[in-house]
């Protein structure tokens, strides 16, 4: 056998022989140690969930998973109490209204009622132009305002009807009259160009202030009377005689 050889087994054996030695002493309880793991090496996390804080006593009985549901789809845990509403304070009692003025006097005021035969003159002149026109003349008498509203109801002789007004000529403003003072209203008797239909000759005329019933003034008509026929309007109550002769 070489050298080498027999070295190379002696270093082998040798080996064996620290290995064996080794392994009684682990045997034994006599070896290195241990001093825990280390101080740079992390901790493994725990995989485990921790628990949700309880928000009070559960009333649930299902089993809560790691979603914070019970087994009926339920959130664990009761929910708190919601706080108490603070008190609305009481609405101020409303202050008493105070009495309301009394009504101003209107003695200043002239007084103005409507106009009637028991105050007035009424006259009916024909006149030359316009041509087949009668003019109404209302004068007040009394001591006091009158008004003239809307227009004349006239009735000529036996008629059983009155005539329509031209509409517009309807004033802005209804006609006041101041004691000695006068309104008028003219009527186109019959067409100028004899178009008309119906026609007669008329005695007498009554002259009613407005539309609505009550007495009749009666003017006088001229001696041969005046022709009608069915072509009669009348005008609105003016303050002055050529807005009534307009119409």
């Amino acid at each position: 056998m070489s050298t080498r050889t027999h070295r190379t087994r002696m270093l082998v054996a040798a080996a064996l022989t620290a290995a064996t030695l080794t392994l009684t002493a682990c045997n034994s309880g006599e070896g290195v140690k241990d001093e825990g793991a280390s101080a740079g090496s992390a901790s493994t996390a725990s995989t485990t969930p921790s628990p949700k804080a309880s928000g009070g006593t559960s009333t649930g009985t299902g089993k809560t998973d790691s979603a914070g549901l019970t087994s009926e789809g339920s959130t664990g845990g009761s929910t708190g109490s919601t706080g108490t509403t603070g008190t609305t304070g009481s609405s101020g009692s409303t202050g008493s209204s105070g009495s309301s003025g009394s009504t101003g006097s209107t003695d200043s005021e002239p007084t103005r009622t409507p106009c009637s035969p028991a105050s007035t003159r009424t006259t009916a002149t024909e006149v030359s132009r316009p041509l087949n026109h009668l003019l109404l003349t209302v004068t007040n008498t009394g001591s006091k305002n009158c008004n003239l509203t809307g227009y004349p109801a006239v009735r000529f002789g036996e008629a059983q009807s009155v005539p329509p007004a031209f509409e517009d000529s309807k004033p802005q403003a209804v006609v006041t009259l101041a004691p000695g003072e006068s309104g008028y209203a003219s009527v186109l008797l019959s067409a100028a160009d004899g178009s008309g239909s119906g026609g007669s000759t008329a005695k007498s005329v009554e002259v009613y202030f407005d539309q609505s019933a009550g007495a009749a003034a009666h003017p006088s008509l001229p001696a041969k009377g005046v022709y009608v026929d069915d072509s009669i309007r009348v005008s609105y109550w003016q303050s002055t005689m050529a807005d009534a002769l307009a119409w």
